[in-house]
């Protein structure tokens, strides 16, 4: 059963779309991310959510009932901006008491509400101290504090993570993801940071352009691209011309020098698409040549240059020896290791 639910919802901006046919059923506790570039409509997105735009076509639903003339305040959400949005004359447990002094919370119950959510996420002991004395990952937190104390229907995240340091960041989408696991909150995030998205999320909507590019889990999209634009924004990929020869039986498919059995139901020609982390060397298998070999610790990235053009590979650092740069190699892969796609789609 859908708990959030948004159909066929459009926005315009005079002649401008910026979000067109977004349909996506929601179920109760699940984390979604809104992942895509700058302009893409996903922040238009949320704030549609939110109450702070209202749709230029289509229905937004929360437990069946429409959104649509209930002003923001009144949606019961919880949400966490980019900037924080702290107030800087209040102290952390004044932040974060806010939502439940308008909601008319007895001060008893407030009291311990605030600090049972201050020390939820890690700030026991901060009650006092003012923004302006916290470091940028302790206000992140305030921030995501005061939108959980009001105990949201849904917790909207617009690139909260997005002003931290690399290190920080990465520590906080752990603790994120924990904190909305343990209180089951159904969690919608808007990114453009893939890897964000990937590890946060359980399942991703890709945007370009105002639309919905696929959507699926971080495996799902990752793996399984449905069009060019996420297999090429969603992590580093490969992309082979392909043919189908059926003067074999059965038919093969054929990529330069590279070929195996063509899977049922494909009809030619066709684009393979093959994460770098998926290909090897091999004794056959795509001509290359080494252009470039980077040492990245854990593993080695090299820059190929393939009978079917350029061509990324990542290979562990398992302590095998591994191709020089110029040195000429055989690109293989397994046929469930890609994804095909109609030659020209997008």
């Amino acid at each position: 059963m859908s708990f959030l639910e948004l159909d066929r919802v459009g926005k315009r901006f005079g002649p401008t779309t910026v979000v067109d046919d977004f349909s996506l059923v929601v179920r109760k506790g699940e984390f979604i991310s809104f992942l895509g570039p700058s302009g893409c409509g996903k922040t238009t997105t949320l704030q549609m959510i939110a109450g702070f735009l209202d749709p230029s076509r289509g229905a937004i639903r929360l437990e069946g009932k429409d959104l649509t003339a209930v002003p923001p305040a009144k949606r019961g959400l919880g949400i966490v901006f980019q900037s924080y949005a702290l107030f800087p004359h209040l102290t952390a447990a004044e932040n974060v008491a806010f939502g439940l002094e308008m909601r008319r919370v007895p001060r008893a119950e407030r009291g311990e509400r605030v600090r049972a959510t201050l020390a939820m996420v890690g700030l026991e002991g901060f009650e006092e101290r003012y923004p302006r004395r916290m470091s940028g990952g302790q206000q992140q937190r305030v921030a995501l504090a005061r939108a959980l104390v009001i105990r949201p229907s849904v917790l909207l995240l617009d690139e909260p993570l997005s002003n931290l340091d690399a290190k920080l960041r990465e520590e906080m989408q752990i603790e994120l993801r924990q904190i909305q696991r343990n209180l089951g909150t159904t969690t919608i995030l808007v990114t453009h940071d893939q890897s964000e998205a990937m590890s946060l999320s359980d399942r991703i909507v890709v945007m370009s352009q105002g639309r919905i590019e696929q959507i699926g889990t971080p495996q799902e999209t990752y793996e399984r691209p449905a069009t060019t634009f996420v297999s090429q924004f969603l992590g580093k990929t490969n992309d082979f011309a392909a043919e189908i020869d059926r003067g074999t039986a059965p038919a093969r498919l054929i990529a330069g020098s590279w070929s195996a059995p063509a899977p049922p139901g494909v009809a030619g020609p066709v684009t393979i698409s093959v994460r770098p982390e998926r290909i090897g060397f091999g004794e056959a298998g795509l001509t290359a040549a080494v252009v470039t070999r980077i040492f990245q610790g854990n593993h080695w990235l090299f820059q190929c240059d393939s009978e079917c053009g350029p061509a990324i590979v990542i290979r562990q650092n398992d302590g095998t020896p591994q191709p020089a740069e110029g040195e000429a190699v055989r690109l293989t892969w397994r046929t469930e290791d890609m994804s095909l796609r109609a030659r020209g789609s997008v």
